[in-house]
């Protein structure tokens, strides 16, 4: 490999390593703390000029919580069916590829059409109502209101904050999965409200996908800001100086991801009622008929 090629690879892996710790909503500060590695280690990796070993990477993948393969996209074991299928993927178009996904996802009975119209999931970052929004929809349909991060505590027996500091983003991934499959194995109708870093794991996301109604709430990047803080959360802006250019960031790497929802509203400057409103003219005519 020459110097040039050096570069560029380190280039790549601090691009993927900025977007990954974006897509899940993490500071570098958390990263640092969760890692091992300090900050300024970190912000040169991110940069492309840290010739980080693959020890570090290992301590990186695991607090971002993703095997180190899916990091240094060096996976060899996987059959051959499926690199030809990556290369087929590669010739298409984005609409192509989400057409793909669909068709799979329907040949191999991978979504459930009658219940899934029946479950609505509310996507998006925190601040656009999903929890607010949630329950006045869950209300007005007659369905109940399920919060995944509150099944999550119920089956751990802890805060989420305690699962974060006791076991990282990995274990509150994990725990997120479970809490998600219990939830969609039932047949009854539902809202709910999920965390927005679930739109990152791609297994949980898809099952998600698969088996709800999903819709993405949007705001701008000031408005989420002000509406956490406006609830007492100032978590956001503390000894985070940069607390906004890693929201816009988090909004940016995770707006592929968000617009796999099956409907979207924008809440900006609209009131509850008018944002209600907007809501139930996208949600599905199942759910608004399923309670009664």
């Amino acid at each position: 490999m020459t110097e040039r090629d050096e570069r560029a690879y380190l280039d790549q892996l601090g691009q993927r390593v900025r977007g990954l710790r974006a897509q899940r909503g993490m500071t570098r500060k958390m990263l640092a703390k969760e890692s091992g590695i300090s900050e300024r280690y970190l912000a040169q990796l991110e940069g492309g000029a840290g010739n980080v070993s693959i020890l570090l990477l290992r301590q990186i993948a695991h607090a971002i919580g993703i095997d180190v393969e899916a990091l240094v996209g060096e996976a060899t074991s996987r059959p051959v069916e499926a690199r030809l299928l990556d290369q087929l993927i590669q010739r298409l178009s984005p609409s192509q590829i989400a057409e793909a996904h669909a068709l799979l996802m329907r040949s191999f009975g991978l979504t459930r059409g009658e219940e899934r119209n029946r479950r609505l999931a509310l996507i998006g970052l925190r601040g656009a109502g999903k929890s607010t929004l949630g329950r006045m929809l869950a209300a007005r349909t007659g369905v109940a209101f399920v919060e995944l991060n509150k099944e999550i505590e119920g089956h751990s027996g802890m805060p989420v904050a305690e699962i974060i500091a006791l076991g990282g983003q990995a274990m509150l991934r994990r725990l997120e999965q479970r809490a998600l499959e219990q939830v969609v194995a039932a047949s009854d109708p539902l809202v709910l409200a999920v965390g927005g870093g679930i739109v990152a794991e791609p297994a949980t996301y898809d099952l998600l996908l698969s088996r709800c109604y999903t819709i993405w709430l949007t705001a701008s990047p000031e408005e989420h800001m002000s509406r956490v803080m406006a609830q007492g959360d100032r978590r956001p802006m503390a000894d985070n100086p940069e607390a906004m250019d890693d929201l816009r960031r988090i909004l940016a790497e995770r707006n592929a991801l968000y617009a796999k929802a099956d409907a979207r509203v924008d809440t900006a400057c609209r009131s509850l009622e008018e944002s209600l409103e907007a809501l139930l003219d996208a949600a599905p005519q199942d759910l608004k008929a399923a309670g009664g």
